[in-house]
């Protein structure tokens, strides 16, 4: 097993026997210490933080020591996850899994509203229902530190090399990123993996048949059709629906820099912001639908990302805030989600809120047109 991994060692997660390696690479780790001081004793990590420092890696010792396996991993995080729940939205609704087999690997294919949030939603789901947890594809532009990169592929994430340099290399990472995309689905495990680049940042979640056709690229080495080897990779798309996104002023005014200046330069820790905002911030209700997994596959990349962009229309779970912002009647909307609506409308100028309504209108709208096709 080990043997045939190694090809994928670049960019694979840890297996269980390099877990403890991991782990205390993490707590030697003066970056990860350090964030840990800020986060937790924000009022003590100035002047006497260092005083602090031997206690925290004391404590993360005695607390991880019993971590040995991916498994136990997943169970720490299935924890944290409850906590966030509990904290940070009002409960979570899942719909589709009952469809799917725990036995069988399938490729989620979902939209991408929240860095962290999304896959760890779609694990939260699948754990709850005895399914096995999902492979995480993560982009290497969020894992600039090496405690970032520790972090992920200890929970069970794999890195997808944005960062290449010229055409040989992208081609080459690549394809053994879709390689190992086949492997994994062929030895059992699922993948997650987000239908583009990037979050969908102004609401409209549409799939790049880029990333398809980075799926087929071990296909087509193998010289397997297109919609037969796309078949065997039990593609399910997955729509991911927040009814308040905590990250949504910053994103419309994101858009609304680019759009007014033609540019838009991020800070050097936007990406951990918004992950941490992503995470804490206050997203209501939450809803996971898992669509049908695409059996009868079209002959091509850009066929076969109109079928998942279908179903993420169809599936998405449309909350009173996106009929409000989308001016379609409902009988969800109430005075109060009216009054809760304008509120976040706030403070703002017209050009970013123009933004903000269009980012929740657009589910709306997109279902509405595809129901009167």
């Amino acid at each position: 097993m080990h043997i045939d991994n190694d090809i994928y060692k670049e960019i694979r997660p840890y297996n269980d026997d390099e877990v403890s390696g991991a782990i205390q690479r993490l707590i030697d780790d003066k970056d990860f210490i350090n964030a840990i001081l800020k986060y937790r004793f924000p009022h003590a990590s100035g002047m006497f933080g260092w005083l602090l420092i031997p206690l925290i890696k004391r404590f993360l010792v005695k607390k991880w020591s019993g971590i040995k396996s991916v498994k136990d991993i997943q169970n720490q995080v299935a924890k944290y996850m409850q906590g966030t729940i509990e904290h940070s939205c009002d409960g979570v609704t899942c719909t589709g899994l009952d469809k799917l087999d725990p036995n069988k690997a399938y490729l989620f294919v979902s939209n991408h509203r929240d860095i962290a949030m999304d896959p760890a939603m779609v694990n939260w789901c699948l754990y709850k229902e005895n399914f096995n947890t999902v492979r995480i594809a993560i982009g290497d532009n969020l894992l600039k530190k090496p405690c970032a990169t520790e972090l992920m592929r200890l929970n069970k994430s794999f890195i997808v090399k944005r960062s290449a340099k010229g055409p040989r290399e992208l081609m080459k990472s690549l394809g053994l990123l879709s390689s190992y995309i086949s492997h994994s689905l062929e030895t059992g495990n699922n993948i997650w993996i987000a239908q583009k680049e990037g979050r969908a940042k102004d609401g409209n979640d549409k799939t790049d048949p880029a990333i398809l056709k980075m799926f087929f690229m071990e296909g087509r080495k193998q010289k397997v059709p297109f919609s037969e080897f796309m078949r065997n990779l039990n593609i399910v798309p997955v729509a991911i629906s927040y009814e308040n996104d905590p990250c949504d002023v910053a994103k419309a005014e994101e858009l609304h820099q680019k759009a007014s200046t033609g540019s838009y330069e991020k800070g050097e820790f936007e990406d951990i912001e918004s992950i941490v905002q992503g995470i804490i911030g206050q997203k209501r209700r939450i809803h996971i639908s898992f669509g049908d997994v695409i059996n009868s596959v079209p002959e091509t990349p850009e066929e076969l990302a109109v079928e998942i962009d279908r179903q993420i229309t169809e599936n998405y779970h449309l909350f009173p805030a996106n009929y409000i912002a989308a001016n379609i009647d409902s009988e969800i909307v109430t005075d109060e989600e009216r009054n809760k609506f304008a509120l976040k409308l706030e403070n703002h100028s017209d050009s970013v809120n123009d933004i903000l309504k269009q980012m929740y209108a657009l589910p709306a709208l997109k279902k509405q047109q595809q129901h009167s096709m």
